[in-house]
This record gives structure tokens, sequence and C-alpha cells, in this order.
């Protein structure tokens, strides 16, 4: 009688157990059902891409995160990426987005970098010009022209502002941060700031000078104030008064004015 008691209670135990694991189980399914968070893959750099770079699958990784997090404009997949023309310098690790790249047709790299209504004009330049060899492509520059007058006395002023370097000799892109000497410096400006750049180079020398990356206040050169022209107004003098003589004969009397 004693064993079946015994029997009974174990029987008991491992049902109750059974239960209660069943509806741990159950209890942890549904947690994790409830927590569980719809999941995007973005395209990241997986190392820096410099400016002016055509993008290859070795620059390229993807990352899982929470889809409500992806930021809009970004990529979903490699292929989307690849070929592509970085049209800024991208950090490693950084989510692409689709406004700093631009489509790599046919032509030239640097074709592709050139903006919307913009041209590329290329400046010829030495170690002192191109601020001692220390432009890149993706830097901001200044264009300073100089000039000899008739009179030997030189003048200058700056006739391009905060133009992109697009190249420096024939590399759109560097991943380098040394000097390098170049001869020669391509320009992104618009139709008439080439003209300008053009006609500066034909009439003396320019120089170029590199800005803060920074630095985008827009300077207004004001005008020399018009000189005052001072006019004096003269009167004309008065006419000098007129005589009148009187003509006494007998007992007539008449009177007569003199016209002079």
């Amino acid at each position: 009688m004693a064993n079946k008691r015994a029997f009974s209670m174990i029987a008991l135990s491992l049902g109750l157990g059974v239960t209660a694991a069943w509806m741990a189980g159950k209890w942890i399914e549904r947690a994790s059902a409830a927590q569980e968070v719809p999941m995007s893959s973005v395209v990241a750099a997986s190392i820096a891409i410099p400016f002016g770079t055509k993008v290859e699958s070795r620059h390229l990784k993807t990352l899982e995160m929470p889809a409500e997090y992806v930021p809009p404009g970004s990529f979903t997949s490699l292929e989307e990426v690849v070929d592509r023309v970085s049209m800024q310098p991208i950090v490693g690790g950084e989510i692409l987005m689709r406004e700093r790249f631009t489509e790599s047709e046919s032509g030239s790299t640097l074709a592709a970098l050139v903006s919307e209504k913009m041209r590329a004009v290329t400046v010829r330049v030495d170690d002192v010009i191109g601020v001692g060899g220390f432009l890149l492509p993706g830097n901001r520059v200044d264009v300073v022209a100089a000039r000899r007058e008739a009179n030997r006395r030189a003048t200058s002023e700056t006739v391009v502002r905060d133009v992109r370097v697009l190249a420096v000799d024939q590399t759109a892109a560097t991943e380098k941060n040394e000097p390098v000497i170049v001869r020669a410096v391509t320009l992104e400006v618009n139709p008439a700031q080439a003209e300008v750049l053009v006609r500066a180079q034909e009439e003396g020398t320019i120089q170029l000078t590199l800005r803060n990356p920074l630095d985008d206040e827009v300077v207004v050169e004001e005008e020399a104030p018009k000189p005052v022209v001072v006019r004096q107004v003269v009167a004309a003098p008065a006419p000098p008064p007129r005589r009148s003589v009187t003509v006494i004969r007998g007992t007539d009397v008449s009177a007569s004015r003199d016209q002079s």
C-alpha cells in the first residue's frame, strides 16, 4: 500500500513538472515573438573611399539593423553601389547614401564628377601656384588673378571664389595627404567662371588659394562710392535800374523812360 502511494506521488510530480515545463516553454516563445524586431540590410563602407573613386566590392560591406532606423536614401544591396563614383570622401564604417555618389556611365571618371550645368577647366600650376603641392581632389579654392597695367603697376583681384578641385594632374582620387608637386589642376566652374578664368590666364598670372572646408562664407565686395558732383548755381546779375527823363515845354510836361 505504501509503495502504491509513493508511486502515485512520483507520477503526479512528474506530470506537474512536465506541465510546468510546457507552460514555461510557451511563455518564452510568446515573449520572444513579441520582442522580435524587423531587420533590414544596409550597405556601409568597409574601408575609406576617397573622393572621385570608382567603387568596387572591396570597398563595401553589409550591416543588419532595425528596419525603422534605416536612413532614407541608403543602399540595400552591394550591386546598387558597385561602379558608382564617390562625390565626397567616405570614411570606413559609414552608411552609404545615394546623394554622395554619381553614376559612372560612358566616358572618363572625371566626366562623372562634373555636376550638372558645370564645366571642368584645367589650369597650369607649379609648386607655388598649386599651394605648395598640398592641393588634393575635393579641396575648394579661390582664384586670384594678377596683371600689370600700362604704368607697370601690378594689380590683383579674386576672380573666382569657392570652386572645387576635381583633379590634380591626371588623378581624380588620391589616398595620400603628403604634398605632391603637380603641373595642372582641374577645377569645376560654371560657364561664366570658365571665361573669366581663361581670360585671367591670358592677361597675366593666377594664384590658387586653399579654403578651409568648413568655410562657406560668401564674400560680397562693396563697390567704391561714386564721387558726389556738386554744381554751383550762380545767380544772374540784376538788371540796372531804368532812368526816366522829364521834359518841360512851357506848360506841357512829358516824361520819357530811358530804355538802356
